[in-house]
């Protein structure tokens, strides 16, 4: 006789459910190893950068990534391991990730999802090479001066680019064609401010480790 699934059981995997919707990425990493200390400063970090990090119990994972098709998801549910919830930027998120387990090597960079696409961490690693939105955004509004209606028109194409920089990183195969994904983006024309004619004349323009925290549920 099947048993009824426990009310908590089903609650966490209904949140599971929720989260795999809602989320634009989902990275993985193994934090065997990891003191709690050091645990809730990655949390701090990632939240900081748009990014939630959460433990659940492996077989909750394992049931909704086949629920939902995603069966190369599987694999990489073995050991200890977070999840991290993007909403925003992945690549602003996973740079974080990056940066903090060079500085922490006990955390281990497994892959995720990247919207419908399971990837690996090779690929998770050239996405945090990748500039983040807001540096795109900086770098272009330092470098333009043009009325203002197409400055807006010009910030208005930057998310397209970026992801049609990650796709074709994606498509390459990770790292070895990070160069090339963003060589591949067709480049926004410079445009130089127009200036009038009767200014122009002037010729001036204007330790120990901790135990390893439980999973949820």
């Amino acid at each position: 006789m099947e048993r009824t699934p426990k009310p908590i059981k089903v609650a966490k995997v209904d949140e599971l459910k929720e989260r795999f919707d809602s989320s634009s990425a989902i990275l993985l990493t193994e934090y065997r190893g990891l003191k709690v200390s050091e645990l809730e400063s990655l949390r701090r970090r990632l939240k900081a950068n748009g990014g939630e990090y959460k433990i659940f119990k492996n077989t909750f994972v394992r049931f909704v990534a086949k629920d939902k098709g995603l069966a190369d998801l599987v694999p990489l549910l073995e050991g200890p391991t977070g999840l991290t919830f993007v909403e925003s930027d992945a690549a602003q998120v996973a740079k974080a990730i990056r940066d903090f387990s060079r500085e922490n090597p006990a955390l281990i960079i497994k892959g995720g999802l990247l919207g419908d696409a399971v990837v690996s961490a090779k690929e998770i690693t050239a996405l945090a090479d990748l500039p983040s939105r807001d540096v795109l955004l900086a770098k272009l509004a330092g470098g333009l001066a043009a009325p203002m209606q197409k400055f807006a028109g010009l910030l208005q194409a930057i998310p397209q680019s970026f992801a049609y920089a990650l796709s074709a990183l994606i498509a390459k195969g990770g790292a070895g064609g990070a160069a090339e994904a963003v060589q591949a983006v067709e480049p926004v024309p410079e445009v130089v401010a127009e200036v009038p004619a009767e200014e122009s004349s002037s010729g001036e323009i204007s330790s120990p480790e901790a135990e390893e925290p439980q999973a949820e549920g």
